[in-house]
């Protein structure tokens, strides 16, 4: 009779642990998910910055497919143009958790008659 109620302890027991581990699960993808928009976002705005488009067009090619509040640094030297794209994600359940930087960067070569 000492095991009545064991699997409601152990219950109780696991359940927060399940919580913390789906919660990091969810935030892991979060994270990744702004990265792969940075990465977007930074090849769209190196490729229209090769294409000799003033630098509000590539700030808005880039904003198209960048995470919100995001960074953005074009440079161009005499053979290409260069786009990073930086954003700080934040948990979305408080400022319990330290935000994480993500960036991306792209290079593309100036097409012909293009100046810099």
């Amino acid at each position: 009779m000492r095991e009545r109620g064991s699997v409601t302890a152990e219950t109780a027991v696991a359940l927060p642990a399940l919580v913390v581990v789906l919660a990091a699960a969810l935030w892991a993808i979060a994270v990744v998910g702004a990265q792969f928009q940075c990465v977007d976002a930074a090849r769209a705005g190196a490729r229209a910055a090769a294409r000799g488009e003033p630098a509000d067009a590539v700030r808005e090619a880039v904003a198209r497919s960048a995470p919100a509040n995001a960074r953005v640094d074009v440079s161009s030297d005499a053979e290409v143009a260069r786009v990073q794209v930086t954003v700080r994600v934040e948990p979305g359940w408080g400022p319990v958790s330290p935000g994480v930087d993500v960036s991306a960067s792209a290079v593309s070569a100036l097409e012909p008659g293009v100046e810099p």
